[in-house]
């Protein structure tokens, strides 16, 4: 969430970065909220200064009545009255501007960092760098939705019977893949210093709000509604809040958390080759990393995470390019993201795997997630997250560039978490 303050005195670069997210009627938005708020101050100005007026009359009030000056005393009693009354409209009419200033706050995306380029879609994207060769397939090399088939290792009409379209029934070496690779990306993880937690899969509201899902993300997230719990669209959201109204002591920083979950999403996207099989689900399994830093420290963690996040990828000998989102395709709460896809041979495509973003304070003001720096004075940390990894489209490409004529090779750094070198 913006900060207020920051609206006000930086009015016309808050609107400059919403314009670059594409956030339409940026400078009305803006304006309207600082209307509101200019009639909150206006409000809470009259109300302290009748606030006032009475406790200075409650105080003449005694002293009249011990001198005898009962007459004077009764009218300022009267008068004492009428300024309960003023003041309770006046603070009945700041508790609801503040209802409307926060809920515009809510609704207003985080802004780009300066490095952010300016676009409107995916095309519009900075490709940073490149890495792997680009594999050659045999001839009559197959899709995964064809290779799972093939090995019998993920069912989807199962899953469609079970639950429905995008709840896929892992088994035999697919579910054996699975619990691989989240056992690998967890090990790296913590060698990398990230402590594991295992969270929730389940949050409440004040949740989703702190982390900047809700309101945006509303009707792409499952709602249990008789107790008004949303299941997680990523492990960010649980993990983060684990630090919902703290002030972290400095010298505890950063904080730096992993964690596997898995992940649900109403949106599954449109129909075509780009979400078939794998590639978009509305369950699916994640390790997601974290982390709380100081604020001079943050774009120096972004890259950190996004090395560890590439170093996977290496060790999977996955080709990848890394990212940097513009704009128009940045998720609503992050200042900056880098993207990672990994090519799929079969496809011939790039598939997202990863995004690492960071949020500077926009979360942190939401959860009221602080530290004390050396002077004493209170400042909101920057949190910052990223996916490594999305098991998914991960798998996917693994099937796809490994495959052979006799079955699928699995990469080394996998064959001690699998018991077994080759799917078929």
């Amino acid at each position: 969430m913006l900060q207020l303050t920051v609206l006000r005195e930086q009015t016309a670069h808050v609107i400059e970065g919403l314009n670059k997210k594409n956030y339409k009627n940026a400078a009305d938005e803006v304006n309207t909220l600082l209307d509101l708020d200019q009639q909150r101050r206006q409000v809470q100005s009259e109300h302290d200064e009748l606030q006032s007026r009475a406790n200075t009359i409650s105080k003449e009030i005694g002293v009249l009545m011990k001198n005898g000056e009962r007459e004077k005393a009764e009218a300022y009693k009267s008068e004492t009255s009428e300024l309960k009354q003023k003041t309770k409209s006046l603070a009945e009419q700041f508790s609801a501007l503040e209802e409307q200033i926060q809920q515009a706050l809510y609704r207003l995306p985080n802004l780009p960092h300066e490095s952010v380029p300016t676009g409107r879609t995916a095309e519009d994207n900075e490709v940073v760098l490149q890495h792997g060769e680009i594999p050659e397939l045999f001839e009559g090399a197959l899709p995964h939705w064809e290779l799972i088939q093939k090995y019998d290792i993920i069912d989807f009409e199962l899953g469609n019977k079970i639950s429905g379209a995008g709840f896929p029934v892992y088994k035999k070496q697919g579910a054996r893949l699975q619990r691989a690779l989240i056992n690998f990306f967890l090990d790296e993880a913590t060698k990398a210093g990230y402590m594991e937690v295992q969270p929730p899969i389940l949050v409440n509201e004040a949740s989703g709000y702190g982390t900047g899902q809700l309101p945006d993300k509303d009707g792409q997230m499952y709602h249990a509604t008789a107790d008004n719990l949303y299941l997680i669209p990523t492990a960010e959201v649980p993990i983060t809040n684990i630090y919902r109204d703290v002030i972290m002591p400095a010298e505890q920083l950063p904080v730096k958390n992993a964690g596997h979950t898995p992940c649900f999403r109403r949106e599954a996207g449109s129909w075509g080759a780009d979400v078939r099989g794998l590639n978009r689900l509305h369950q699916f399994d994640k390790v997601e990393i974290v982390q709380v830093t100081l604020p001079e420290k943050s774009y120096e963690a972004l890259d950190e995470m996004s090395q560890h996040i590439q170093g996977l990828l290496q060790k999977l000998e996955l080709p990848y390019r890394v990212l940097r989102l513009c704009g128009g395709d940045m998720g609503f709460t992050a200042a900056l993201t880098f993207d990672m896809e990994v090519y799929s041979a079969a496809q011939g495509r790039w598939l997202e795997v990863s995004s690492a973003s960071n949020f500077e304070t926009y979360q942190a003001n939401r959860l009221k997630l602080r530290y004390k720096t050396e002077s004493g004075k209170t400042q909101l940390l920057h949190t910052l997250n990223g996916s490594a990894l999305a098991l998914p489209r991960i798998v996917a490409a693994l099937l796809e560039n490994n495959q052979t004529p006799d079955g699928i090779n699995m990469p080394k750094v996998l064959h001690p978490y699998l018991g077994f070198e080759k799917i078929g």
